[in-house]
Order: C-alpha cells, then sequence, then structure tokens
C-alpha cells in the first residue's frame, strides 16, 4: 500500500499497489522538490527506495554573480542537503548543460541504462507537453526532461534490442509498470497525493535551494497555497493539502506483447 495517497481519475490504486522503488529524473536541481518532495517524503517515511537523477547540473540558475565560478558545485550541494531531508540519498547526475538539454539518443540512453539499473514500480518526471496556464512550469529543459524519459521508457527500456550494448553488459529488458509526471498540464492531472503531513519537509527542501530564490517568503506562501489549492480540487477535508500528477500505467494487466 502507497501511503498517504488520494486517487482522482487515476489508474493508480494507492490500496493495493505495492511500491518498493522509485526513480526520480528531473532537469535541475530544485526540480523535485517543487514538484513532489511531500510525496517522497511519505514514500521514504514509509521505506520506499527513492532515487533522483538531476540531468542538468544548473549551471544557469541563480542570480548572484558571484555565485558563477561555483554554481555547479554549489547547487550539487543544495540537492544533497534538500534530498536528506526527504529521506533521498541516492543522486545520479547526466551532467548535460543547463539550458541545452534535448531528448537525443545519447541521453535517452544515460535514461534506460539507468531504469534498468535500478529497475522502479515508478519512474517519476516532468511533463513532456508544454503548460499555457503557468509556462515557468515548462521550460525548455522541462519538457526536453520529459520527452527523454518518456522515449526511454517506451519502448527503449523493454525491448531487449534497443540499445543492445547495454544488454551485453547484463542490463536486460524490463516492463516499467507506471509513469508519473510533475508539471504537468492542470486537465491530465489524475492523481493527487495528501502531503499534508509533509509540508514542512517539502519547505525545508526548497529552502535549502537559497541560491535559486530571491524571495524566500513568498515562495513559501506561493506553495502553500498552492498545496492547499490541490487538497480542495482534489476533494480533502478542509485545510488538507495536497500534489498533483499526471498517472500513466506502462505495463499492467492489460498490457500484451508490448501493446
Amino acid at each position: 500500500m502507497t501511503p498517504g495517497v488520494t486517487s482522482a481519475k487515476s489508474p493508480f490504486n494507492a490500496s493495493t499497489e505495492r511500491v518498493e522503488r522509485v526513480l526520480c529524473f528531473t532537469a535541475h536541481p530544485d526540480d523535485i522538490d517543487f514538484g513532489a518532495a511531500g510525496t517522497i517524503a511519505a514514500w521514504t517515511a514509509s521505506g520506499v527506495q527513492v532515487s533522483y537523477c538531476i540531468m542538468t547540473d544548473g549551471d544557469a540558475g541563480g542570480f548572484d554573480p558571484a555565485d558563477r565560478e561555483r554554481i555547479i558545485e554549489l547547487r550539487a550541494e543544495e540537492q544533497r542537503s534538500a534530498a536528506a531531508l526527504v529521506g533521498v540519498n541516492d543522486i545520479h547526475y547526466l551532467h548535460e548543460r543547463d539550458g541545452y538539454l534535448e531528448p537525443t539518443h545519447g541521453v535517452i540512453k544515460q535514461v534506460v541504462k539507468l531504469i534498468r539499473e535500478v529497475r522502479p514500480d515508478i519512474v517519476l518526471t516532468m511533463h513532456p507537453e508544454r503548460n499555457w496556464d503557468r509556462l515557468q512550469k515548462s521550460h525548455p529543459d522541462h519538457l526536453a526532461a520529459g520527452e527523454a524519459v518518456t522515449r526511454a521508457v517506451y519502448p527503449a527500456v523493454e525491448n531487449p534490442f534497443a540499445y543492445p550494448e547495454l544488454a551485453e553488459a547484463g542490463l536486460g529488458a524490463y516492463k516499467l509498470p507506471w509513469l508519473w509526471f510533475i508539471s504537468s498540464p492542470e486537465a491530465l492531472e489524475n492523481h493527487a497525493v495528501d502531503v499534508t503531513d509533509h509540508i514542512e519537509a517539502k519547505l525545508d527542501a526548497i529552502r535549502i535551494h537559497a541560491s535559486q530564490h530571491p524571495d524566500i517568503a513568498r515562495m513559501e506562501r506561493v506553495v502553500r497555497d498552492n498545496l492547499l489549492a490541490n487538497g480542495r480540487r482534489a476533494g480533502l477535508p478542509e485545510g488538507r493539502s495536497a500534489e498533483y500528477f499526471h498517472v500513466v500505467s506502462v505495463n499492467g494487466s492489460s498490457t500484451i506483447a508490448g501493446f
């Protein structure tokens, strides 16, 4: 059973699904904390093993010119500290350049490799479709991250003849059960997670990324308000908070021979 989860129109049944490992792919350090840190804190508190893969180094982020020489190191330090606050200590990087991420076969192959190594029950990533209601959710790197991971998940991860050098190295094909998206267009969001008990852990994780937030107090107010609004939209009792996802079943009871 997955804790702290309530379903909206989701194909994911939190009361019956067994989740032991989750692998999260995001474009930049801090993306995962804004998108899913409450849910991740709930998972790790229940014993789920969560791993992160940050696809760029976040080298174009920040506001202080004095940080430019050490921005990559600084953002990696921030992400390590933020991850630890929600129970995550396994972090991978693809070291792509911030602002230049593309869903190339070089990137997709690295994603396939990591998924086959971890063999998670859920892959969580950014949405590949642009969100016109809030364009900031659709940074080009976010879209590229979502597209690369989606292409990797199907068909490459489960195709034994895709990137055959991976199979030759002992990383055999793997059928992923679930794909979860953050930063989704609202019309596609179909699964809400009650994160009321983990809001402070989420906010603590976001605050760690101080290099990215010139107004931390306002950021905190906006995040709290959005979580409460999500709770109302999900039909939770007044005062409860939620994170929303677009959940897609990749391989389930109705999947046959790759279709």
